[in-house]
């Protein structure tokens, strides 16, 4: 088959629109759900076995819905179905999830917290794994590294506003950041997840009315046209799979421990139901969202960078920026310098984002793209397993309950991630 027309700006905008509101309910999710669950009576060293659910449900439910969604067709196509599915599932656990208090009868708050954590995320990858196919499936691969360079744009844009909400709203607009009770959740954090609901059914349902997709019969033709039924690991993957891990095990140390870490060491307290601890979690909320904003910055200057530099070494400059980013954190005394290094780990998170499937989608097989990024996608889940069982160990018995020591362990992984990425072959395979 000759090469996918190309797309021009806007409807490749259109096409990934859903991903902003996918990021903004994810990044609710990673920025408050630490300190959600430490309300709710979490130890601290068990807090990332509560985070395991979402990787442990993402390399379940990646492949699965990617294989299923290469082979569904129904009147609103082969991908937009399970956008709607996850969109719906996603927006009712974000409203049920602060509200985990009020739902608790039998079981204490922070198992149902837990709960609503897997089906969370559950949801989010039903609706995520074939927002990455759909742009393999339209785009040519000329327009690729464009495509998940956009989508970067999109989660930038959408985790800036859910991360800096709870702090907008209660520093801002005057709503409480004070529960006024212990084990409750204070109202600027429970109506973000109420907004961020909102915001991910509706950017959703705007890709699945304004993107259509490509027939029954293009997708019979591209069958027949793959040289090769059988399945197969690109050796690109192989070599990704490494630089996965490190940056990874990175992202899910720096996501779990950020709060406590900085709870502890600038607000000096460990108590989570304490008002220091709750302006902690909101500074880290305006943290967050200035990495996912500089994501978004660095997405339009990808395609440029990697045309001229190649995207294995475009995405090990920018692991090792992030590296050293975190590494950084050793240094600062003040709080508020903090947004330095975090303009690092936003060049790190907006490569980490895109480039990998860059630099996989032109060599899986067309009519397998949802099977085949559903399961590279374990490649981001692994990790993040291995992460939560081993640091809550690795915490109390080698950092001596530093959370701090986690965010550098994380510089080190990363590190170790741009050296991986080095080593990686660029190869088109049709």
């Amino acid at each position: 088959m000759k090469e996918k027309p190309k797309m021009h700006f806007w409807q490749v905008w259109n096409m990934s629109f859903g991903f902003l509101g996918i990021q903004f309910g994810f990044a609710l999710q990673n920025g408050n759900a630490s300190r959600i669950l430490l309300t709710f009576g979490a130890d601290v060293h068990h807090l990332s076995w509560f985070w395991l659910v979402a990787p442990i449900t993402g390399m379940i439910i990646q492949p699965i819905i990617g294989y299923m969604s290469d082979k569904t067709w129904c009147r609103l196509g082969r991908r937009r179905p399970y956008f709607l599915v996850g969109a719906i599932m996603t927006s009712i656990a974000l409203v049920l999830m602060p509200n985990a208090p009020h739902l608790a009868s039998f079981i204490a708050p922070m198992f149902i917290g837990g709960g609503l954590l897997m089906i969370m995320d559950a949801s989010i990858n039903i609706s995520m794994e074939p927002f990455r196919a759909l742009v393999a499936d339209k785009l040519p691969e000329s327009q690729h590294t464009l495509g998940f360079s956009v989508q970067t744009l999109l989660i930038g844009i959408g985790a800036v506003v859910g991360s800096w909400l709870p702090y907008i709203l209660g520093n801002w607009m005057g709503i409480s950041k004070d529960s006024g009770h212990a084990g409750l959740v204070p109202d600027n954090v429970t109506y973000s997840f109420y907004f961020g609901a909102f915001v991910l059914l509706a950017t959703i349902l705007w890709t699945i009315f304004s993107t259509t997709e490509y027939p029954p019969e293009v997708l019979t033709r591209e069958e027949k046209e793959e040289k090769s039924g059988k399945f197969f690991i690109p050796p690109v993957m192989v070599k990704l799979l490494l630089v996965q891990f490190f940056s990874w095990f990175a992202l899910f140390s720096m996501w779990v421990y950020t709060t406590p870490a900085v709870a502890l060491k600038y607000y000096g307290t460990t108590d989570a139901n304490s008002v220091p601890f709750q302006e902690a979690g909101n500074w880290v909320g305006i943290l967050f969202g200035v990495y996912n904003g500089v994501s978004a910055v660095i997405a339009l200057m990808l395609p440029i960078v990697a045309k001229r530099l190649t995207k294995k070494v475009t995405h090990a400059l920018a692991l090792g920026i992030g590296a050293l980013s975190l590494l950084s954190f050793l240094i600062f005394t003040d709080p508020h310098y903090l947004i330095i290094p975090m303009i690092g780990i936003g060049i790190a998170w907006g490569s980490i984002l895109a480039m990998p499937y860059a630099m996989l989608a032109s060599s899986i097989p067309p009519r397998k793209m949802g099977m085949y990024m559903g399961l590279f996608n374990m490649s981001i889940t692994i990790p993040q397993i291995v992460s939560g069982i081993l640091s809550g160990f690795i915490l109390k018995y080698f950092f001596a309950d530093n959370p701090i020591l986690c965010i550098i362990m994380a510089g080190a992984s990363m590190f170790l991630g741009a050296i991986s990425a080095l080593f990686i072959r660029e190869k088109t395979v049709i």
